[in-house]
């Protein structure tokens, strides 16, 4: 505690502003606990970038963990370009604090003599990434905390492809950023540094999204679809693209249209949970529409709800959202006899291997990375000899082609309306199609965990948690011998029946991998944003007939749970 108190005492001195100063003296005077939790640690990048509550405290969201973060990134592209005149993009989405905290990013950079790009008011994430292929930038930065809760907020680095930074920049501009003190950072804006960006970005972006989510379909009009926001900043791009594209029957849930950072009609505003998409849903059995479309605050993951074959409107999880994307996409790309062996997909070690069957059974690669859109961008980049069809993750999220360099709810939900609306006009349904693929190859489910640990005690639990299931692994998983042991901390794949190791050729992430002889799946991975250890299931089996997908989902189920009550998850 006496660590704790001297850095929170640092905060008392003159490079920090008054109001910083009397919040931090109020919790040395009055609250330990919270005074703990501010200064046990620094916030650190991690698979989503920057992410924590807004407030003073090294453990904190604020004007000063970012400026160091922007003065660390800023004197790294000094280093990195010697001789250029650099430019960075700055987006930001609808909390609260998003502007403001954009506008000190801003002087920052500006005080540093780097050119900055700000964009006019609050936009999808996607489109920062795409902005800064489109002016050229040396990096990107966004202000987002995604789907988390209001009090939080977060910063979020790209490099100059578009892509969100990776090894070796992440770990290089994180030294520069820890070898900085609070008082070396510029905060002095040169305004004439600083464009305000907008509408031609806009219009730019349209047309790129038309230009790869649209196909040669027909029905577009006689899809119903309903759309929700969730107070967040797809409002902006959604209903101009899906109007471009001839969807003329695009409802939109007004109570939550207006971004909003308390997001005041939603516990939380992540369409990965069906509360979410409630209201969304509810209009949607009203007027009998198709589909259901549902963004998070910042635009890149999208949550999509079709009516299953008894006509009840099913929300879908994301691997079952990415393995119809990826096989929409493959099977237009062969179609036009664009298939020549020298293109693959992207994919994630936690995501569904259906995408894998899927992308094998057109002879189509699936690069398997970790989890974060940042390591499918660099699958593109590292390989230009080879042209990107499409890629996701189970958290629902996609991207369509090259042109953003993120997972893009804009565009996805472009795609996702243009299957629809397909397998509609041809007197199936988006659901059906799904029913199929599941024929074709296996019926997949999969479940997710995520156990909340919060603060010091937590992040202990859940690193004694991974130590237990790495030194201590299990030999069989509901009756069936666990065969690999993937451990990619230590970049090593164990066979766990001949004691044979080989390497792993991914960067090293503390996530571990179970696989059975039976094809079940379940991994372990702590949040790198968020105080959470996630737990990952995928289990399958045969479908002869869609007329038995309910009955094999429902021994999946049984079969998850079991797995569940085995590992103690309840």
């Amino acid at each position: 505690m006496e660590e704790i108190l001297n850095n929170a005492k640092q905060w008392l001195s003159d490079t920090f502003d008054s109001e910083t100063q009397q919040e931090i003296q109020q919790l040395i005077n009055t609250n330990a606990d919270d005074l703990a939790d501010r200064f046990y640690k620094n916030l650190e990048f991690g698979t989503g970038g920057m992410r924590g509550i807004v407030g003073a405290g090294t453990n904190r969201i604020n004007k000063y963990t970012l400026g160091k973060a922007t003065q660390g990134l800023s004197n790294y592209l000094h280093k990195t370009y010697p001789d250029k005149a650099l430019k960075v993009a700055i987006g930001y989405d609808c909390r609260h604090d998003s502007e403001w905290l954009a506008k000190v990013v801003a002087s920052v950079l500006s005080a540093n003599n780097i050119q900055v790009f700000l964009f006019e008011d609050m936009r999808p994430t996607p489109e920062l990434s795409f902005a800064v292929n489109y002016l050229g930038c040396d990096a990107g930065i966004v202000l987002t905390a995604s789907h988390n809760p209001p009090e939080y907020n977060g910063y979020k680095v790209y490099w100059n492809d578009g892509g969100q930074i990776v090894p070796p920049q992440d770990t290089e501009i994180i030294n520069e950023v820890n070898s900085l003190a609070f008082s070396e950072i510029s905060f002095n804006a040169k305004e004439e540094l600083i464009t305000s960006i907008g509408s031609e970005i806009d219009e730019a972006f349209w047309k790129a999204s038309l230009a790869n989510g649209t196909f040669d379909i027909k029905g577009r009009e006689d899809l119903k679809i309903v759309f929700t926001s969730l107070h967040g900043t797809s409002i902006k791009l959604i209903p101009e693209v899906l109007k471009r594209a001839g969807y003329t029957q695009v409802h939109i849930v007004e109570e939550q249209a207006t971004p909003d950072g308390d997001f005041s009609t939603v516990d939380s505003p992540n369409p990965e949970e069906p509360a979410a998409l409630k209201m969304a849903v509810d209009l949607a059995n009203k007027i009998d529409a198709d589909i259901v479309l549902g963004t998070d605050p910042d635009s890149d993951r999208i949550g999509i709800a079709v009516r299953d074959l008894d006509g009840n409107m099913t929300l879908l999880n994301g691997n079952q959202t990415m393995s119809m994307m990826t096989d929409f996409l493959i099977n237009d790309w062969k179609k036009q006899g664009k298939l020549n062996g020298k293109q693959f997909v992207g994919s994630t070690i936690v995501s569904t291997n259906l995408v894998n069957e899927i992308a094998n059974s057109y002879g189509v690669e699936t690069k398997v990375g970790l989890t974060g859109f940042k390591w499918i961008a660099k699958m593109i980049k590292d390989h230009p000899e080879l042209e990107f069809i499409g890629g996701g993750e189970e958290s629902f999220g996609y991207m369509v082609g090259d042109f953003v360099r993120d997972k893009d709810a804009v565009t996805s939900a472009l795609l996702a309306c243009e299957i629809a609306a397909d397998a509609k006009a041809n007197n199936s349904s988006f659901y059906k199609e799904l029913l199929n693929l599941y024929t074709r190859h296996h019926l997949y489910k999969e479940h997710l965990i995520s156990l909340v640990k919060k603060g010091m005690d937590g992040a202990q639990q859940i690193k004694q948690m991974m130590i237990d299931l790495r030194n201590n692994p299990l030999t069989e998983i509901d009756g069936a011998k666990v065969e690999y042991l993937y451990d990619y901390q230590s970049s090593t794949r164990k066979n766990l029946v001949t004691g044979e190791e080989t390497t792993i050729d991914i960067p090293k992430s503390n996530v571990l991998i179970y696989h059975t002889e039976d094809g079940t799946k379940i991994a372990a991975r702590p949040s790198g944003t968020e105080p959470k250890i996630k737990f990952y299931f995928s289990i399958k089996n045969k479908l002869n007939d869609i007329s038995n997908a309910k009955k094999v989902e429902k021994e999946l189920d049984t079969k998850i749970q079991r797995i569940i009550k085995q590992l103690n998850l309840l």
